[in-house]
C-alpha cells in the first residue's frame, strides 16, 4: 500500500487518529473497535446505540423489555436450564437439597457449595426459581451478545460466588463475636443457610452499571430496576440480601474490568484482572476458614 492510500485511509469519528475500515451499520460513520457495538446485523456507534433505544420505554418495565433476548443467549439458556434441571431434583430426589445448598458449617470441607447453590432454588416455592430465571432471561442474553460466552460465563460464575461470601460474611461475623453480632442487630444479621441464583443475577446488574455506555442502557431506568430488587431482598423475609449485595460488587468489578479493557491488544489485562477478582474472592474463603477452621467444618 502507498504511502498516498495510507494517508486517505477513513478515521474513527471518536478518534481522528486512529484509521478504521470498519463503519456503524445504521449511519455508516467509521468506528474504531473501542467505539463498536455488536447488534444484530454488524456493528453500531455510541450515539446509534442510544438513539435505538425505544422512547417509550418508561421505569421498570422499560428497561426489561430494552433489554429482551435477541439472537445470542446459549448460555443463558443453558443456565435456565440447568436450574430447571436442579429444581426437578429437588422435588424428587431426597436430600438433594441440603447435599448442594449453602451451608457455611460445611464450606471448609465442601467449597463447591459456593458454586452450587447458584443454581438450587427454594423447593418450598417455585416463585423464587421463576422470578430468578425470568431475571436471568431478561438481563442474560443481550450481556452474553455483548460480552460472548466465555466472558459472560466468568461473569456469572464469578457474580456467583461474589453472592455466597456475602452470605458467608454475616457468618464470620457471628462467630468473630460468638453471636454478640445477632443480638446486637436484633437479628438482622442472623446467618443462614442459602440457595438460589439472585446472586448471580445481581452480579449482571452490577456488569450493566459499569457498561451500561457501551451497551446503550438508560442508567436511570436501571436504578430503578436495581433499587426495587434491593429494596425487596431487604423487606420481604427469608430473602439473602448479603448475597444479593455480594453479587452486585462481584459483576461491578468484572465489568469495570471488561469495560477498561476492551481492545483486542488489552486482552492479557483483560484476562489478568477477572483472575485477579477470582482470586481476591477465594482468598477471602481461604481467610474465613482459616480463621475460624472448626466453625466451617474442618
Amino acid at each position: 500500500m502507498t504511502d498516498e492510500h495510507q494517508t486517505q485511509a477513513p478515521t474513527c469519528y471518536r478518534h481522528p487518529e486512529r484509521a478504521t475500515y470498519v463503519s456503524c451499520q445504521r449511519c455508516g460513520r467509521p468506528i474504531c473497535p473501542e467505539c463498536q457495538t455488536t447488534a444484530a446485523v454488524g456493528v453500531q456507534c455510541p450515539e446509534c446505540v442510544r438513539a435505538g433505544r425505544p422512547e417509550s420505554a418508561r421505569g421498570a418495565q422499560g428497561v426489561l423489555r430494552s433489554l429482551r433476548p435477541g439472537r445470542s443467549g446459549m448460555v443463558s439458556y443453558v443456565l435456565i436450564g440447568l436450574c430447571v434441571i436442579a429444581y426437578i431434583l429437588q422435588m424428587t430426589v431426597p436430600g438433594f437439597t441440603s447435599a448442594f445448598l449453602l451451608n457455611p458449617t460445611r464450606v471448609g470441607a465442601e467449597p463447591y457449595r459456593l458454586l452450587t447453590s447458584a443454581f438450587l432454588h427454594s423447593p418450598v416455592s417455585i416463585i423464587h426459581l421463576l422470578f430468578n430465571m425470568y431475571a436471568l432471561y431478561a438481563l442474560g442474553p443481550t450481556l452474553e451478545g455483548f460480552l460472548g460466552r466465555a466472558r459472560f460465563i466468568a461473569l456469572y460464575l464469578i457474580g456467583a460466588l461474589g453472592g455466597s461470601l456475602g452470605a458467608l460474611v454475616v457468618y464470620q461475623l457471628a462467630v468473630a463475636t460468638n453471636g454478640w453480632i445477632i443480638e446486637a442487630t436484633n437479628g438482622f444479621l442472623q446467618p443462614a443457610l442459602s440457595l438460589g441464583a439472585s446472586g448471580a443475577v445481581f452480579a449482571l446488574m452490577g456488569a450493566y452499571l459499569t457498561l451500561r455506555k457501551a451497551i446503550g442502557v438508560d442508567f436511570t431506568q436501571l436504578l430503578i430496576v436495581l433499587g426495587i430488587n434491593l429494596v425487596i431482598g431487604f423487606v420481604v423475609p427469608s430473602i439473602a440480601w448479603e448475597a444479593h449485595l455480594g453479587g452486585l460488587a462481584a459483576g461491578a468489578a468484572v465489568g469495570f474490568a471488561y469495560a477498561r479493557t476492551r481492545r483486542i491488544e488489552q486482552r492479557p489485562t483483560q484476562i489478568a484482572l477477572v483472575a485477579g477478582i477470582a482470586g481476591i474472592l477465594v482468598a477471602i474463603l481461604v481467610a474465613f476458614v482459616a480463621s475460624f477452621p472448626f466453625a466451617y467444618g474442618l
